[in-house]
């Protein structure tokens, strides 16, 4: 019995790990239904909405590569509950100010522990689980936060509705602190370490100290799981240690840049960044601030049908999470050729939409929302790549330096739709017209024939790094 009780202890973390993912997923999509509620509120225009999603995108890509920093000293534990703090008062802030610099003030806070959380959870995985399971709970992890998205869709937006704007984002602060505070008494960094009561207490219980991982064991007793892949060759730079050791007194950040160039050194880093960049963009943007406004104020849709074709996004990619985790994990060798097919199926069905003559019919939209949705779970593929190609001790830098991509790509399409809106005169739910987010949807088309284009070339240079070294893929 008490074996199975430290047995179970993995899925116990993971499981609060992911819910406090799905939080942030919550926090982060908050206005994803609430756009002309948002510029009726705070009486502003495209620009100026689009503005709250790309400044908290702009933290929370430009926050991924200091976190990595701080998870690889501090552990995912203190980031993941540290993140929920910052997102609470960043909720509690959008809630009661009423003034347009304070909101994105709060929106800033929102993204700064936003951007601590999901980095953190996929690091604490390998702590806790055996390689071959790590794809499976990737997608699983991903899965389980867009439940958040679907709660910010449709349920939030009746909330407001119903009993205000303050009401509802304290009621997504009040979900944050519970989380939280089980987070406090359950998270563990790795196997035999306590949770953080217990470290702030100084009594770490049994269950804790006697916690296994899942992965199988061998001659040490150090879990399978944890090992850098057979492709990790960042220590054999020798050169570059050299370097390093010339130097007598290493100026400030010196260490962090050399960390980072070494990274960005190996092809395989620097391909799972394209790949990361490419596919999930236009999800994120349409169910994050523009799909609202391009359902209701473009195509005409009732609100309830804008709600269920959002609806549809969100659980299209959780489906489609559960189908590319098995997948992604017994392709491994073609699993950048899935996702570059994936981005291909994206644009063509944008393209489609974007070139019908009126207003597209119902299947054409639904196929839009099913296709776009599995952009975000074939993102994930990208922290595969990078697991393959970077040792345990950068693992929490590769991570963040690879989250930065989709999210930078992101903020850019949202600021550049909101941008074309206001240069057509479209940019109020007033002046929406279909053709001018027709115009506005296509500025997604340059991101993604770069981001093909740059998968396609780091995939040839990580093929021949790899063949030159003699190294292959688990």
């Amino acid at each position: 019995m008490t074996h199975r009780k430290h047995t179970l202890i993995p899925w116990v973390v993971w499981i609060v790990a992911a819910f406090s993912y799905s939080v942030a997923i919550l926090n982060r999509s908050s206005l994803s239904s609430l756009g002309p509620a948002a510029q009726q509120h705070f009486d502003i225009d495209a620009t100026t909405l689009s503005a709250f999603a790309v400044i908290q995108l702009v933290v929370y890509a430009s926050m991924q590569i200091p976190v990595g920093v701080l998870l690889d000293r501090y552990g995912a534990t203190a980031l993941i509950l540290c993140g929920g703090v910052f997102m609470m008062l960043g909720q509690i802030a959008m809630a009661t100010v009423h003034d347009v610099g304070l909101a994105i003030l709060a929106r800033v806070l929102v993204g700064t522990g936003d951007a601590c959380t999901f980095i953190s959870v996929m690091r604490m995985l390998p702590e806790w689980f055996s390689v071959r399971q790590l794809p499976i709970l990737g997608q699983l992890t991903g899965l389980i936060g867009q439940a958040g998205q679907l709660v910010s869709v449709t349920p939030l937006a009746l909330l407001v509705g119903a009993y205000g704007w303050a009401s509802g984002f304290i009621g997504i602060a009040a979900v944050g602190l519970f989380v939280s505070l089980v987070g406090l008494c359950v998270l563990r960094d790795r196997p035999g370490e306590g949770t953080m009561f217990e470290r702030m207490t100084g009594r770490i219980g049994s269950v804790s100290r006697n916690a296994k991982p899942l992965g199988k064991q061998h001659g040490a007793g150090v879990p399978v799981g944890v090992g850098p892949p057979e492709t990790a060759l960042l220590s054999a730079f020798p050169e570059s240690d050299r370097k390093t050791k010339r130097r007598k007194r290493p100026l400030p950040m010196m260490g962090f840049w050399h960390r980072i160039r070494r990274l960005l050194s190996v092809p395989g880093v620097r391909l799972a960044y394209w790949v990361h960049f490419t596919s999930p963009f236009s999800a994120t943007a349409f169910v994050l601030l523009w799909g609202t406004p391009f359902l209701t104020g473009g195509l005409g849709l009732e609100r309830a049908e804008a709600g269920g074709l959002l609806s549809l996004t969100v659980v299209s990619g959780m489906v489609a999470g559960l189908l590319l985790g098995p997948l992604s994990s017994r392709f491994a060798e073609n699993r950048v050729y899935i996702n570059l097919g994936i981005v291909v199926a994206i644009a063509l069905c944008w393209i489609a939409v974007l070139l019908w003559p009126g207003v597209p019919p119902t299947w054409l939209l639904a196929a839009l929302m099913i296709t776009i949705s599995v952009g975000g779970p074939a993102s994930m593929i990208a922290f595969e790549v990078g697991r393959s190609h970077t040792p345990r001790t950068f693992a929490g830098l590769s991570t963040g330096l690879v989250n930065t991509a989709g999210f930078t790509s992101a903020l850019l399409v949202i600021f550049l739709i909101g941008l074309t809106l206001d240069v057509q005169g479209a940019g109020s739910p007033a002046d929406y017209t279909l053709e001018a987010f027709r115009w506005a949807f296509a500025v997604q088309i340059p991101f993604w024939v770069l981001g093909s284009v740059m998968i396609l070339l780091e995939t040839g240079r990580t093929k021949r790094w790899m063949k030159e070294n003699g190294r292959s893929l688990r």
